[in-house]
């Protein structure tokens, strides 16, 4: 019986044994479960990367399948990445269905078979799982609120959960009514483990936990719950008060996850509880919220945990998966984890333990005029590595490329809270300014960034962007809210160029051997041709895109993203500097942060890249799209 319009002969297409040898391949949606983005590839290098033509391009949803039904609809922010494994690819296309197709040529080998009442309409996540159970392989994907099971021949297996799927829904506690997530499952062991996806715009302050759920590879059945919110008995319930921990909700893993199998250790990036903009309903330091947590593989209990934002009031929870590391520091091998943020600060710890590798002091921040509120005293500041982004809205950090640039730059924040990071944000209207204005939503991506083993690098894509920020009294009458998100808009600068300095998008390159700072790039030429600035013969000043990372033997690959992948807006709709995006494919000298090669794509990123090799090449794939574009693969590779 077959539910995806394919003939029963292309879904059962034979699938060759997978190779004994892992050399070339790609197992996992990060690369390793480290997060590390990293493959000892050098077949293509400085010498030959600007040859780099395109091998073959794939469409985000099966051409069988959308001939079979033309009614299919998919979006071209594509956030699909691809494993191989063996002499296949496998992915979610945009309708959420795994796929198979060849590695050489991007053709289709099969299309998973569907349940029975599946529409093909869906939505595609960040990644697949591949397990080994029994020595045969498996697939587990989430669409939309089942965790499902395929073989590697696209049939569902039926042993697994309920007739080859899991309901996610319920495990989501009494609270949820609805599931859903766009990241990728974290094997680790015998367990898989899913986060979630939540509202930043929740109508009351009684929320649904944010669970991280964890299930057995073999069979479906639940092993564990992790839950951000304490429970009362739990020592962290203290840092909710006046029992805040008892309703409050969120705190979810909406970013992707790591494992380190050899420590039995999962890691966790957990994000703001309930109204991330407002907690006076929530007051502590409410832990596990915005921390990394470490949790056992096997339970589920934790091992350590480390909150890198008290009492979240910015919506700056960690976004990217935590990168599991192994360093030379003092003359001393360290097993690390790096926690990139969105503030554009690195945090660094062991991750046996959570032992800072460098000093984190507690540092006086601005304290919250808001009626009912009461922000942390204190904030966690990384001695090192610095920031790799500005952490100051105004000021300093205001645009200055001539005197009446920078004139009218301070005339348009005039009216707004500005200050350092940490500054509240103000309730419109409040001593007659309109909000406030922060550098925020910009700092690293989910996409995270990639780490060289040989040398030690970290190489991190970061990007600025300026937004108008507001928070205004809840209605009684449909909130117990007393205050709620306002507006949250970008700010478009004078003559259309930015508010803050540049670079507007930069790669980072950190030695993690000394946790200092060796190079600094633009990630694009940016607005450097503005008619306002054009006569000033400017470097390049990036672009504030939300870009892929990839670490290889030999470069360090960019995937410069499409403005689809932007969330937000201006108050009159656009997105600042979009007519500056640049799609294409670029590859820094890892040393030096030096463009080596630029290569053109069909539209921007929109996905995470991958490497592999086949038939002794090396293919790089980057998932691309926009909105006037539709969502594909673009494999690269040498001629």
């Amino acid at each position: 019986m077959i539910r995806t319009g394919l003939t029963l002969a292309l879904l059962l297409a034979s699938t060759a044994a997978i190779a004994q040898s892992r050399d070339g391949e790609w197992r996992e949606y990060a690369g390793d479960k480290a997060a590390t983005r990293y493959v000892p590839f050098d077949q293509i290098d400085r010498g030959n990367v600007a040859s780099l033509k395109i091998a073959w391009r794939r469409p985000g949803i099966a051409p069988e399948l959308a001939a079979a039904d033309p009614s299919v609809r998919t979006t071209g922010y594509f956030k699909s990445t691809p494993l191989m494994i063996g002499d296949r690819l496998y992915a979610q296309d945009s309708a959420g269905l795994i796929e198979a197709f060849d590695p050489g040529t991007g053709a289709t080998i099969w299309v998973q078979e569907q349940f029975a009442g599946d529409t093909v309409q869906g939505s595609g996540m960040r990644g697949i799982a591949y397990v080994e159970v029994a020595g045969k392989g498996r697939l587990l994907a989430v669409r939309d609120h089942w965790l499902y099971a395929i073989d590697l021949s696209g049939r569902i297996i039926r042993s697994f959960g309920d007739n080859g799927r899991v309901d996610m829904v319920p495990g989501m506690g009494p609270r949820a009514t609805d599931y859903s997530w766009g990241g990728s499952p974290q094997v680790c062991g015998d367990v898989v483990a899913l986060g979630a996806t939540q509202t930043d715009v929740p109508g009351s302050k009684e929320q649904p936990p944010g669970y991280v759920q964890a299930f057995d590879v073999r069979t479906g059945k639940p092993r564990w719950r992790f839950n951000p919110i304490p429970a009362k008995d739990d020592p962290a319930a203290k840092t909710w008060e006046n029992g805040s921990a008892d309703y409050t909700g969120e705190g979810n893993v909406w970013a992707p996850m790591s494992a380190d199998e050899a420590l039995g250790l999962m890691y966790l990036p957990t994000a703001s509880p309930t109204n991330d903009m407002y907690g006076g309903h929530r007051l502590g330091d409410n832990l596990y919220t915005d921390s990394v947590v470490a949790v056992r593989c096997e339970t589920g209990k934790i091992a350590w945990h480390q909150q890198l934002i008290h009492h979240d009031l910015w919506d700056m929870d960690p976004n990217a998966a935590p990168m599991l590391v192994d360093v030379t520091v003092a003359g001393k091998r360290v097993p690390a984890v790096v926690q990139l943020t969105k503030r554009g600060s690195a945090f660094v710890f062991d991750r046996r333990d959570g032992t800072p590798v460098w000093p984190i002091e507690e540092r006086p921040v601005p304290a919250a005029t808001t009626p009912g509120e009461r922000t942390s005293p204190t904030q966690p500041f990384p001695l090192k590595p610095a920031p790799y982004e500005p952490q100051i809205s105004g000021g300093e950090n205001l645009i200055d490329f001539t005197p009446a640039l920078r004139a009218a730059a301070l005339d348009m924040t005039r009216d707004f809270v500005t200050g350092p990071i940490f500054t509240p944000p103000a309730v419109e209207g409040t001593d007659g300014k309109r909000g406030s204005i922060q550098m925020t939503n910009g700092g690293s991506g989910w996409p995270g960034g990639a780490f060289d083993p040989e040398t030690g690098m970290l190489f991190v894509p970061s990007y600025s962007r300026v937004m108008w920020i507001t928070i205004v009294p809840g209605d009684p009458a449909s909130t117990d809210l007393r205050y709620i998100k306002g507006r949250r808009n970008l700010i478009e600068g004078p003559e259309g160029l930015p508010l803050s300095k540049p670079p507007y998008g930069r790669v980072t390159g950190i030695d993690l051997k000394s946790g200092d700072i060796k190079w600094v790039a633009a990630n694009a030429d940016g607005p450097r041709t503005h008619p306002a600035i054009r006569a000033l013969n400017l470097p390049p000043l990036g672009v504030p895109s939300h870009d892929m990372p990839l670490a290889t033997k030999s470069l360090f690959f960019l995937g410069l993203a499409d403005p689809v992948t932007i969330q937000g807006r201006t108050a009159d709709g656009k997105i600042p500097l979009q007519a500056w995006f640049d799609d294409s494919l670029r590859a820094f000298d890892k040393a030096t942060g030096e463009v080596v090669a630029s290569i053109k794509l069909p539209a921007g990123a929109t996905g995470a890249l991958m490497s592999y090799m086949y038939k002794g090449k090396q293919y790089i794939v980057v998932p691309v799209g926009s909105m006037k574009k539709p969502a594909e693969f673009v494999a690269l590779a040498l001629p």
